[in-house]
């Protein structure tokens, strides 16, 4: 068995289908998983939920929804219908899941629309549809996870960039319907992130931890720079701790992109996520294993 507070993100094994993802999964020795919405919507949502049941895994978040950026329009629109979609399966996944899954939907914010400047407009243009969503969210019982994504997304994938960023949004609403990503690829710079993850604990708003790791010379393709835990320059020690003592007992996602990784035989890479998990980041765990509810 792998350590009981890890999950796979399906995206570390990008190439699976889910019901291959599922198989990887639970073969290897886990216990949860974080599924995403184009496999899911491949197999239709009740055939996904049937797979997710025998798997007898836990559902640790779904990816993605967000891309909230845009002026008001029908391209706005369309986004804001599909995240309610995406709020529907988060909330259907995670009954189907094993005890202690949990309903998060991952958000990523979107980056400048086109010919924009407006960085400071298009952030607040999240907020505005979180707004519009929080309702529906609260009623299906899914916390909306804001995730900062490193400043070099900022112009095409995310206009947040920092913890605190995405708390001066999420705080405008209730916890249970609005928390955040900690991402340790996106967040591990950051010289205010010791302080910005308790803020989070405090408020009951550490939806997912996620890790993987960063190392230089960063490929062509930025969005592909991810690594397994332990093979770059991430201090987990500090940054894992901190999510432990800010209160946070849930599931710890891998989540990689690495086109080399994405080439290896699914369980090949399921195995090898487990194994520098537990060099990396398990020997910062302390208290309670998983948060069963």
């Amino acid at each position: 068995m792998t350590h009981p507070r890890l999950s796979l993100n399906q995206a570390t094994i990008k190439y699976a289908d889910l019901a291959t993802a599922l198989n990887v999964t639970r073969d290897a020795g886990y216990t949860s998983i974080g599924t995403w919405r184009e496999p899911v919507q491949e197999v239709g949502l009740a055939r996904a939920v049937e797979l997710v049941r025998a798997s007898e895994l836990r559902v640790s978040s779904h990816c993605r929804g967000g891309f909230f950026t845009v002026p008001e329009g029908s391209e706005r629109r369309a986004s804001i219908d599909d995240n309610r979609v995406a709020i529907d399966e988060t909330a259907t996944l995670a009954a189907a899941g094993a005890p202690g899954s949990r309903a998060a939907l991952v958000l990523v914010a979107g980056g400048l629309p086109d010919g924009s400047r407006d960085l400071i407009g298009a952030r607040e243009r999240v907020g505005d549809a979180l707004a519009e969503l929080v309702e529906h969210a609260t009623a299906s019982g899914v916390q909306l996870a804001i995730e900062p994504l490193h400043p070099m997304y900022a112009s095409d994938r995310a206009v947040v960039s920092t913890l605190g960023q995405a708390l001066d949004i999420a705080e405008r609403f209730p916890a249970d319907a609005v928390g955040v990503v900690v991402d340790t690829f996106h967040v591990w710079w950051d010289p205010q992130l010791l302080s910005q993850v308790a803020r989070a604990g405090a408020g009951g708003r550490i939806a997912s931890y996620q890790v993987c790791d960063w190392a230089t010379p960063l490929p062509a393709d930025v969005l592909l720079a991810r690594h397994y835990p332990g093979d770059g320059v991430i201090d987990f020690d500090s940054i894992t701790r901190a999510v432990n003592d800010a209160g946070y007992t849930g599931d710890i996602e891998v989540e990689i992109f690495n086109q080399e990784i994405w080439n290896t035989d699914a369980a090949e890479a399921a195995a090898r996520t487990a194994t520098a998990f537990d060099a990396a980041v398990a020997p910062y765990l302390t208290g309670p294993h998983l948060e069963v509810s």
